[in-house]
Protein backbone atom coordinates (compact mmCIF):
# COMPACT_ATOMS: atom_id res chain seq x y z
CA UNK A 1 0.00 0.00 0.00
CA UNK A 2 0.79 3.86 -0.71
CA UNK A 3 1.63 6.05 1.89
CA UNK A 4 2.30 9.86 1.44
CA UNK A 5 2.66 12.27 4.36
CA UNK A 6 0.69 14.93 3.46
CA UNK A 7 -1.49 17.63 5.09
CA UNK A 8 -3.99 18.90 2.23
CA UNK A 9 -4.13 22.05 3.75
CA UNK A 10 -0.72 23.46 3.65
CA UNK A 11 -0.97 23.12 -0.31
CA UNK A 12 -1.70 26.93 -1.41
CA UNK A 13 -4.02 26.58 -4.36
CA UNK A 14 -3.14 30.43 -5.05
CA UNK A 15 0.48 30.51 -4.75
CA UNK A 16 0.90 27.78 -6.95
CA UNK A 17 -1.65 29.41 -9.26
CA UNK A 18 0.48 32.41 -9.82
CA UNK A 19 3.70 30.12 -10.32
CA UNK A 20 1.65 28.39 -13.23
CA UNK A 21 0.07 31.68 -14.59
CA UNK A 22 3.98 32.98 -14.76
CA UNK A 23 5.08 30.00 -16.51
CA UNK A 24 1.99 29.86 -19.27
CA UNK A 25 2.76 33.23 -19.76
CA UNK A 26 6.31 32.60 -20.64
CA UNK A 27 4.80 29.69 -22.81
CA UNK A 28 2.65 31.73 -24.84
CA UNK A 29 5.54 33.93 -25.34
CA UNK A 30 7.83 31.49 -26.55
CA UNK A 31 5.12 29.60 -28.53
CA UNK A 32 4.61 33.00 -29.90
CA UNK A 33 8.18 33.74 -31.22
CA UNK A 34 8.75 30.15 -32.57
CA UNK A 35 6.01 30.04 -34.78
CA UNK A 36 5.70 27.27 -37.07
CA UNK A 37 9.09 25.52 -35.25
CA UNK A 38 6.98 24.68 -32.51
CA UNK A 39 5.21 21.19 -33.87
CA UNK A 40 3.60 20.69 -30.23
CA UNK A 41 -0.44 20.23 -31.27
CA UNK A 42 -3.52 18.58 -29.02
CA UNK A 43 -3.07 15.03 -29.39
CA UNK A 44 0.58 14.98 -29.84
CA UNK A 45 1.72 12.64 -26.42
CA UNK A 46 5.73 12.90 -27.51
CA UNK A 47 6.32 14.11 -24.01
CA UNK A 48 3.55 11.96 -22.39
CA UNK A 49 5.42 8.75 -23.07
CA UNK A 50 8.57 7.83 -20.69
CA UNK A 51 8.78 8.40 -16.73
CA UNK A 52 10.33 11.63 -15.23
CA UNK A 53 10.59 13.22 -11.96
CA UNK A 54 8.56 15.56 -10.69
CA UNK A 55 8.45 17.07 -7.24
CA UNK A 56 6.64 17.38 -4.22
CA UNK A 57 4.44 20.82 -5.55
CA UNK A 58 3.85 18.95 -8.94
CA UNK A 59 2.21 15.70 -6.95
CA UNK A 60 0.07 17.96 -4.76
CA UNK A 61 -0.79 19.83 -7.77
CA UNK A 62 -1.70 16.55 -9.12
CA UNK A 63 -3.74 14.84 -6.48
CA UNK A 64 -5.62 17.98 -6.15
CA UNK A 65 -6.30 18.16 -10.34
CA UNK A 66 -7.48 14.29 -9.73
CA UNK A 67 -9.79 15.35 -6.69
CA UNK A 68 -11.42 17.78 -9.25
CA UNK A 69 -11.63 15.38 -11.88
CA UNK A 70 -13.45 12.59 -9.33
CA UNK A 71 -15.86 15.38 -8.57
CA UNK A 72 -16.77 16.77 -12.47
CA UNK A 73 -16.26 13.50 -14.23
CA UNK A 74 -16.01 10.20 -11.94
CA UNK A 75 -15.69 7.55 -14.14
CA UNK A 76 -13.05 9.07 -16.15
CA UNK A 77 -11.20 10.03 -13.07
CA UNK A 78 -11.60 5.98 -11.75
CA UNK A 79 -9.90 5.26 -15.21
CA UNK A 80 -6.58 7.61 -14.55
CA UNK A 81 -6.18 6.23 -10.88
CA UNK A 82 -6.36 2.78 -12.47
CA UNK A 83 -4.04 3.31 -15.06
CA UNK A 84 -2.24 4.47 -12.28
CA UNK A 85 -2.33 1.40 -10.32
CA UNK A 86 -1.46 -0.96 -13.19
CA UNK A 87 1.57 1.48 -13.86
CA UNK A 88 2.81 1.12 -10.39
CA UNK A 89 2.37 -2.71 -10.68
CA UNK A 90 4.25 -2.93 -13.51
CA UNK A 91 7.22 -0.38 -12.56
CA UNK A 92 7.43 -1.17 -8.66
CA UNK A 93 10.47 -4.68 -9.61
CA UNK A 94 12.77 -2.09 -11.19
CA UNK A 95 11.92 1.42 -9.74
CA UNK A 96 15.14 3.29 -8.65
CA UNK A 97 13.76 4.01 -5.35
CA UNK A 98 11.50 3.18 -2.65
CA UNK A 99 8.17 1.24 -4.13
CA UNK A 100 6.52 1.84 -0.89
CA UNK A 101 6.17 5.34 -0.68
CA UNK A 102 7.11 5.88 -4.54
CA UNK A 103 10.20 8.19 -3.94
CA UNK A 104 12.96 8.19 -5.95
CA UNK A 105 16.27 7.26 -4.40
CA UNK A 106 19.16 10.02 -4.85
CA UNK A 107 22.95 10.22 -6.22
CA UNK A 108 24.21 9.61 -9.38
CA UNK A 109 23.87 5.88 -9.31
CA UNK A 110 20.09 5.98 -8.92
CA UNK A 111 20.25 9.06 -11.36
CA UNK A 112 21.86 6.54 -13.92
CA UNK A 113 18.94 3.64 -13.15
CA UNK A 114 16.12 6.36 -13.60
CA UNK A 115 18.09 7.72 -16.96
CA UNK A 116 17.32 3.54 -18.30
CA UNK A 117 13.88 2.98 -16.25
CA UNK A 118 10.91 2.95 -18.36
CA UNK A 119 11.31 4.99 -21.22
CA UNK A 120 8.41 3.54 -22.47
CA UNK A 121 5.84 3.83 -19.96
CA UNK A 122 2.56 6.02 -21.22
CA UNK A 123 1.70 9.04 -18.64
CA UNK A 124 -1.28 6.99 -16.68
CA UNK A 125 -2.97 10.66 -16.59
CA UNK A 126 -2.57 10.15 -21.05
CA UNK A 127 -6.15 8.83 -22.17
CA UNK A 128 -4.71 6.37 -24.95
CA UNK A 129 -8.13 6.99 -27.30
CA UNK A 130 -8.19 10.66 -27.42
CA UNK A 131 -4.31 11.44 -27.34
CA UNK A 132 -5.18 14.25 -24.57
CA UNK A 133 -4.11 14.76 -20.93
CA UNK A 134 -6.90 14.01 -18.09
CA UNK A 135 -4.99 16.51 -16.08
CA UNK A 136 -4.14 18.92 -18.29
CA UNK A 137 -4.68 21.79 -16.22
CA UNK A 138 -2.99 20.02 -13.35
CA UNK A 139 0.32 18.92 -15.16
CA UNK A 140 3.90 19.21 -14.23
CA UNK A 141 6.25 21.68 -14.38
CA UNK A 142 8.24 19.93 -16.55
CA UNK A 143 5.08 19.01 -19.44
CA UNK A 144 4.19 22.94 -19.25
CA UNK A 145 7.55 23.62 -20.47
CA UNK A 146 8.74 21.00 -22.78
CA UNK A 147 8.86 21.63 -27.02
CA UNK A 148 10.17 25.50 -26.63
CA UNK A 149 13.97 25.95 -26.04
CA UNK A 150 14.40 25.87 -22.43
CA UNK A 151 18.36 26.53 -20.67
CA UNK A 152 19.86 23.50 -18.25
CA UNK A 153 23.31 22.65 -17.23
CA UNK A 154 23.57 21.18 -20.67
CA UNK A 155 23.02 23.74 -22.61
CA UNK A 156 19.55 24.87 -24.52
CA UNK A 157 17.48 21.47 -25.03
CA UNK A 158 14.27 21.56 -27.72
CA UNK A 159 11.90 18.16 -28.19
CA UNK A 160 12.76 16.43 -31.23
CA UNK A 161 9.53 17.24 -33.19
CA UNK A 162 9.88 21.01 -33.00
CA UNK A 163 12.39 23.56 -34.63
CA UNK A 164 13.29 20.63 -37.36
CA UNK A 165 15.93 22.92 -39.67
CA UNK A 166 16.21 25.60 -37.56
CA UNK A 167 19.05 26.96 -36.97
CA UNK A 168 21.05 27.31 -33.44
CA UNK A 169 20.33 31.39 -33.64
CA UNK A 170 16.68 30.86 -34.71
CA UNK A 171 16.07 28.12 -31.38
CA UNK A 172 18.10 30.50 -28.76
CA UNK A 173 15.73 33.73 -30.32
CA UNK A 174 12.78 31.33 -29.32
CA UNK A 175 13.91 31.00 -25.55
CA UNK A 176 12.10 29.96 -22.68
CA UNK A 177 12.49 31.52 -19.58
CA UNK A 178 9.96 30.08 -17.68
CA UNK A 179 10.02 31.07 -13.39
CA UNK A 180 12.73 33.70 -14.16
CA UNK A 181 12.10 34.35 -9.98
CA UNK A 182 12.81 30.44 -9.22
CA UNK A 183 9.03 30.91 -7.34
CA UNK A 184 8.90 26.91 -7.70
CA UNK A 185 12.15 26.02 -5.43
CA UNK A 186 10.41 28.30 -2.72
CA UNK A 187 7.13 26.72 -2.70
CA UNK A 188 8.50 23.27 -3.14
CA UNK A 189 10.59 24.06 0.17
CA UNK A 190 7.73 25.61 1.92
CA UNK A 191 5.68 22.22 1.40
CA UNK A 192 8.45 19.92 1.88
CA UNK A 193 8.81 21.91 5.64
CA UNK A 194 5.03 21.44 6.04
CA UNK A 195 4.13 18.11 5.38
CA UNK A 196 7.71 16.34 6.14
CA UNK A 197 7.05 14.82 2.66
CA UNK A 198 10.34 15.42 1.02
CA UNK A 199 12.48 14.43 -2.63
CA UNK A 200 10.63 13.27 -6.20
CA UNK A 201 8.46 11.08 -7.26
CA UNK A 202 6.82 9.79 -10.55
CA UNK A 203 3.30 10.70 -11.81
CA UNK A 204 2.35 7.11 -11.85
CA UNK A 205 2.96 6.39 -7.72
CA UNK A 206 1.87 10.12 -7.15
CA UNK A 207 -1.75 9.22 -8.81
CA UNK A 208 -2.37 5.65 -7.73
CA UNK A 209 -2.30 6.63 -3.85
Amino acid sequence: MLRYSRRVHSFSPQRDQALVQIVDLALADAARRSGKWLACRPGCTQCCVGVFAINQLDAERLRQGLGILEESAPERATRVRQRARDAVSRLSKDFPGDPNTGLLHEGEEAERRFAEFANDEPCPALDPETGLCELYEARPMTCRVFGPPVRSEDGIGVCELCFQGATDEEIAACEMNADPEDLESTLVEELEKATGARGQTIVAFCLAS
